[in-house]
């Protein structure tokens, strides 16, 4: 991709800058949410995926031979041979793998634990599993345990055994994730802007969740480098990560249901936040939750040890432009560059325009712009 020069503002003289291309938010985007909740439109009928028959298959007669003795192994083969694999319940390591509809089961990996979850009808989506797991018998003595979608080898390109190999490979951790879009590492300041491209009122919903629940506010704004990104509640903890994980999650959720505005606690439950019906007809708040796991690690999770999980076949698939984006940003973050962060911030907009549809452009390209380079 050929990019078109811009010429370069003047660089900054302090860390508290103005951001090239910045400007204030239109007022359609500073209206009420009590506006927006009035205009909420009723999200169209969940779509289910045609139903794949299974070919049932006859049981063939057991050979004879197979009934004799079988000869001894070489006893280290043995041992790994007994070792118990990730989706047995009696395995320090347990991961589960969640599916909704019969026809799903057939992609599940066979290193997971098959986990149906079609008699749920919780907004809570991933999180309300977490829940009923982490109360069940099912991670009673576990090291590590998690409950992944059962589109993860489609979304991440690992198998289930390569996630555990990354996890044995690096042992010592609170908890482990990933993100299987690094291209919003290189393009947003972090995934609440990238939030308000894809669902609408996005951001001053979640300004008045962290509000009414005691959240810093500057964090929905702030620069994270990639590492604090992780999406899809990809993750495996310990016992010691979901006691503190969990009760804080479901807290934030308390406080927004009893502290909103009627009509803005309505908004937060409803599909509005998938026009597109590209997630059979969530509400807004699953996207928030996956949200908070960095805002967790920065606050009550502050003390745990993570470990973010390389996707090679996603980073494959990163360009020359995004791999430098994210370098920029990165680099920006940790020498604390005002400078340097609002170059990266006009290299951005430039390849937004260029990847991006004239429309994108004119209705998300200054909202994605703050006004100041924070970094926290």
């Amino acid at each position: 991709m050929v990019l078109k020069s811009k010429a370069a503002s003047k660089s900054p003289s302090t860390k508290k800058v103005s951001t090239p291309q910045s400007t204030p938010r239109s007022s359609a985007k500073s209206a009420t949410i009590a506006k927006v909740a009035k205009s909420m439109v009723k999200a169209p009928p969940v779509k289910k995926p045609p139903f794949t028959s299974k070919v049932e298959l006859k049981r063939a007669p057991v050979p004879e031979a197979a009934t004799k003795e079988i000869p001894k192994t070489e006893a280290k083969l043995e041992q790994n041979l007994a070792k118990k694999p990730a989706g047995s319940l009696q395995s320090p390591l347990r991961l589960f793998q969640i599916y909704y509809e019969p026809w799903q089961r057939e992609l599940l990996d066979p290193n997971f634990a098959a986990l149906d979850n079609s008699k749920s009808d919780s907004e809570l989506l991933e999180f309300a599993v977490f829940e009923k797991l982490a109360k069940s018998e099912y991670v009673k003595g576990a090291q590590l345990w998690g409950a992944l979608s059962w589109r993860f080898s489609e979304k991440t390109g690992m198998s289930g055994a390569d996630w555990v190999k990354a996890i044995e490979a690096n042992p010592g951790y609170d908890i482990y994730y990933c993100d299987p879009f690094p291209h919003n590492e290189a393009l947003f300041h972090n995934l609440w802007m990238q939030g308000d491209t894809t669902h609408p009122q996005f951001m001053a919903l979640c300004q008045a969740v962290f509000q009414v629940a005691g959240l810093p506010v500057e964090e929905l704004t702030n620069i994270y480098p990639s590492n604090q990104f992780s999406a899809a509640n990809y993750f495996v903890g310990s016992p010691k990560f979901w006691a503190a994980y969990l009760p804080w999650v479901a807290n934030i959720l308390s406080l927004a249901n009893k502290k909103l505005p009627p009509k803005v606690r309505d908004l937060m439950h409803s599909k509005q936040a998938d026009e597109r019906d590209l997630h059979n007809g969530a509400t807004y708040v699953p996207f928030i939750v996956e949200r908070l796991f960095p805002v967790f690690l920065k606050t009550a999770g502050k003390n745990l040890k993570p470990f973010k999980i390389a996707l090679p076949e996603r980073e494959r698939e990163l360009n020359v432009h995004l791999k430098l984006l994210r370098e920029m940003k990165d680099v920006a973050h940790k020498t604390n560059s005002a400078w340097l962060a609002a170059c990266w911030v006009n290299y951005r907009n430039l390849y937004m325009t260029q990847a991006n549809s004239k429309e994108w452009c004119e209705k998300h390209l200054r909202n994605i712009n703050p006004a100041d380079i924070k970094f926290f």
